[in-house]
This record gives C-alpha cells, structure tokens and sequence, in this order.
C-alpha cells in the first residue's frame, strides 16, 4: 500500500475529529460584541429596578452565535434575544464558556420563566416553556443575587 493513501486513511478520522469540534460548527464568522447593536435594559422586581447594559441579538447570525465564546460577563451585561412576534424557543450552551441565567420574556413584558446556572457548553436544549418576546442572557447567579422572580417587568429601549 503507497504511503500516501496509509497517511491519508489515518489523518481522516483525526480531519473529522477536528472538523466537529465546536468552533468548526459555528456557521457563520464569529462577530466582535462591540459590533452588536446595544441598549439598555431595566429589569423591576418588586421595588427594585436593575440596569443592564445589553448586546441585542438582531440578527439570525447574531442570535445563532449569542455570548459564545465569551470568558467573562459584567454584573450589569447581558444579551437579549428579541423576536419579532411571540413563539416558542429553545436555547442551549453550546460554545458558552461561561455560566449563564435565562431570563425568557413573554409578549406581556414580564418575566415568564428564569433558568438558573445553565451550565457551560451542554447541548441539553432549554426551552421557553411557551410563546415569549424576548430572552435575556444574564451572568449565572445573577437572577437570585439580584431577587429576579417570574412576573418581573422588563423593559428596553429598541
């Protein structure tokens, strides 16, 4: 057998391998956050209001790539997914380095469901539990450190 086709037989499996690792699956460019379109976002929960400054997730390519690969969130960061009619979503961790919260918004404003610590780079979906607005992404913790609660209005300039 000619060496060539030895090397080639043995490099496939190791091309495949590299092939599917997470970065090779991102279907488009990886965009730089400071070129996200931001806002800001308030968050009252009871008494209480909380600001966040916020990446807007504008864009299938943006919304497919979310806070992937990001190292490190601010307190008062995040990413919202905003839709532009109420549907059903599913979201998962993939490519996410970091623990994050999810703050699922319905067509109301409020707050329908918070996941708590997603944990990083899962591929277990997780899901809106219903038609919703928008998501927010938030650093993991963040929801209870701050008392967020379902019913929560969430507002945000667009």
């Amino acid at each position: 057998m000619p060496k060539r086709y030895i090397l080639s037989t043995l490099c496939l499996p190791l091309l495949l391998v590299v092939l599917s690792t997470p970065a090779a699956t991102q279907s488009a460019p990886i965009e730089d956050l400071s070129s996200f379109p931001q806002t800001s976002l308030e968050i009252v929960s009871g008494k209480h209001k909380h600001d966040f400054a916020i990446w807007v997730a504008d864009t299938p390519q943006r919304e497919e790539q979310g806070l992937m690969f990001v190292r490190e969130l601010p307190a008062n960061r995040g990413m919202l997914f905003p839709q532009h009619a109420p549907r059903a979503m599913s979201m998962w961790m993939k490519n996410t380095y970091i623990e994050l919260d999810m703050l699922f918004i319905g067509p109301d404003g409020r707050v329908s469901k918070i996941v708590a610590h997603a944990v990083p780079e899962s591929l277990t979906t997780i899901d809106s539990g219903g038609p919703i607005s928008a998501v927010l992404e938030i650093s993991g913790g963040a929801a209870a450190r701050l008392g967020l609660k379902v019913g929560d209005r969430v507002t945000w300039k667009p």
